[in-house]
């Protein structure tokens, strides 16, 4: 198996989960580490196992020979946060458009079949009062230039499916958080402000929602896409949070680590209001559930496992945390 950006946060808890659940497999890793790709994050897998490359997806002579050696490629490379890519578009539109396209120009030459991770962030989003959730038809509606080239990349990989007859299949997952995402991100900022007794920062009002899911309980799914999954075929991703908001989030945080309040921050530019996806496909065809769920906000379980993770590994984040919090404070947030 190939896995690309197996370095990153979803990519790395895919390659651990890989290992875990599915021992047949030998891993290929190829990385660019980038400032969300991490090699610490597969440190002290079985090196028998797993091999690392560092390298770009837009290589074509490096693709097409780790594609070549590949039973199977997943493919999760991708420049993926919003607000970087107002700063600077063009290496969302070189990773995720062109790097994409040479993926599957090494997959077309050497029949190798491939499933791509994207985004519910391609439909766009939805109005807080809207009952209706994203599916597998539903049109795609981009508003940022990160969610508009992942956007590209799936029409990419329909285009060579119906064109060119590759084996692929697509999978359009909600927001994850887990060990191993970068301290950027809202959940785990939140959570490492409480570890360094700094005040969680919630952006504008925290009404967004935003169908929040367990990386374990993703992956899981992707696994069942590639064991059983439609070849040419979409699923959605969602664990069914969406009636969930930030404020809850952080407030839920708050509760698990006896944290006593939050500050309100300038909200990010362009904020999506709401995501919800409707996996009702994968639950049934594929017979795929959450484990992380419960009956409150449907994250308690996977926020304490989560915070665990945090405080466990400070020396996996600590470095990073300064640099961060600057960058956010000269946003106003």
């Amino acid at each position: 198996m190939l896995v690309t950006g197996g370095a990153g946060f979803i990519g790395a808890n895919f390659v651990r989960h890989t290992l875990a659940h599915h021992p047949g497999y030998s891993v290929t890793v190829v990385d660019k580490l980038t400032y969300a790709g991490n090699r610490a994050n597969l440190a002290g897998l079985p090196e028998d196992k797993v091999s690392f490359v560092e390298g770009d997806i837009c290589d074509a002579p490096l693709m097409d020979q780790l594609v070549r050696d590949s039973d199977l490629v997943v493919h999760f490379a991708a420049e993926s946060h919003n607000d970087n890519s107002l700063d600077d578009p063009w290496p969302f539109v070189n990773t995720n458009i062109v790097g994409t396209y040479t993926i599957l120009e090494a997959v077309r030459r050497h029949d190798v079949r491939l499933h791509h991770v994207s985004t519910d962030e391609v439909f766009g989003d939805l109005a807080l009062d809207d009952p209706h959730r994203f599916t597998e038809t539903t049109a795609y509606a981009p508003s940022s230039p990160y969610s508009a080239t992942k956007a590209g990349s799936d029409h990419l990989v329909r285009a060579w499916i119906r064109s060119f007859g590759i084996k692929a299949t697509v999978s359009n997952c909600s927001n994850n958080y887990g060990p191993y995402q970068h301290i950027e991100k809202f959940i785990p900022r939140q959570i490492t402000n409480i570890l360094s007794g700094l005040t969680p920062k919630l952006y504008g009002t925290g009404e967004q929602v935003r169908d929040w899911i367990h990386v374990d309980d993703h992956n899981t799914a992707v696994h069942l896409i590639l064991d059983k999954g439609r070849l040419g075929e979409t699923y959605i991703i969602g664990a069914d949070n969406d009636h969930v908001n930030n404020k809850q989030v952080i407030e839920l945080i708050c509760e698990l680590m006896g944290q006593d309040g939050y500050e309100h921050v300038a909200d990010r530019p362009g904020h999506d209001l709401r995501y919800a996806m409707d996996s009702t496909k994968l639950r049934e065809e594929l017979g795929w559930a959450p484990q992380y769920t419960d009956n409150d906000t449907g994250m308690r379980e996977g926020l304490s496992q989560t915070i665990e993770w945090y405080r466990d590994n400070e020396d996996w984040w600590r470095t990073a945390k300064d640099g961060v919090e600057k960058q956010y404070a000269k946003r106003g947030q």
